[in-house]
């Protein structure tokens, strides 16, 4: 059976040591995958996510060390927004304060518990109290107990003009339905998801376009259980949408087509199939570089230019 929804996120980050020490040690996600950018191999392209990195749980950086910070606007993706358990929101708030991570006051969205904060880079993320997410498999390692780890992603909010256009998307492709509207913010649910089920649209009219750079996030992917499904979904955005993608491009752990949904926002469909194990067994993911193979016989280089993943000491 199909799994429909948020299959990852990729965004742009500053110094690739930070990176790693912010999204390891102080939210307590798992590097699944020690990899580099497919068109950039002198860059990292480095994934967090759950123990296996499931769909649906991972986040992905590609990290310049002096890139200009980004600037939000219409047309992108304003907040990334992960789950956790619901009695965890305190103890979330504590370790911020401890960390040194800049929040927000904690607020209501659509009857949920929310707080918002912010990575070194500026990148704009929540985390949402789930009932019941306590009773769902973590991944735990370092200081943070299983009760409070994160459980994949919430949903993301994309920052557009209209809301109608990319939810005729989300709903006839996709797999999302409609659901309730609060402000300027429509709801879009995939049935039955637990990880990665929602996507939130906030209507704004006027707003400065973006400027992309540290902290933003570059696309944002959607599921498809393998090829068959991805190419009808292609098909799909052709015929009824008249959205043409790109060709289909093998990232080794999953394949990708790629599109400008109608409110500008990169978006990507990738498949289930094969996952992060098809390189490295489950309980090795992120511990050594893996290359495709066509950047295979440059690896002596690649490790040269490659920034050190330690942070300072």
């Amino acid at each position: 059976m199909s799994q429909h929804g948020i299959h990852h996120v990729t965004a742009i980050a500053g110094p690739a040591s930070r990176n790693v020490g912010f999204y390891t040690k102080t939210l307590g996600l798992r590097l699944v995958k020690k990899t580099v950018n497919f068109d950039d191999p002198g860059t990292w392209h480095l994934y967090y996510g759950d123990e296996a990195g499931s769909p649906g749980t991972i986040l992905t950086f590609f990290p310049w060390e002096h890139v200009a910070p980004g600037r939000l606007g219409v047309g992108e993706t304003q907040e990334t927004v992960f789950r956790v358990p619901e009695g965890s929101i305190g103890y979330w708030t504590h370790r911020f304060i401890e960390k040194g991570v800049g929040f927000e006051p904690i607020e209501k969205r659509f009857g949920e518990t929310v707080l918002s904060f912010r990575d070194p880079d500026g990148m704009r993320l929540a985390l949402v109290a789930v009932p019941g997410a306590e009773k769902e498999p973590a991944w735990s390692a370092g200081d943070i107990a299983s009760d409070h780890a994160i459980r994949g992603f919430h949903s993301v909010s994309l920052l557009l003009e209209e809301a109608a256009p990319t939810g005729a998307v989300l709903t006839d492709v996709l797999g999302f339905r409609q659901g309730a509207s609060e402000g300027s913010i429509t709801r879009f649910e995939v049935p039955g998801a637990s990880v990665g089920g929602i996507v939130d649209i906030r209507a704004v009219g006027g707003f400065l376009k973006p400027r992309a750079g540290g902290g933003s996030v570059h696309h944002v992917a959607f599921r498809a259980a393998d090829d068959a499904e991805e190419m009808a979904m292609a098909q799909k955005l052709h015929d009824n949408h008249g959205i043409q993608t790109t060709e289909q491009r093998d990232r080794n752990y999953f394949r990708s087509i790629y599109f400008r949904e109608p409110g500008h926002v990169l978006f990507e469909i990738a498949t289930d199939q094969p996952g992060f194990a098809v390189d490295e067994p489950v309980n090795d993911l992120g511990g050594t570089l893996k290359l495709p193979d066509f950047l295979e016989a440059q690896r002596g280089r690649i490790e040269q230019v490659l920034p050190s993943l330690a942070e300072p000491a």
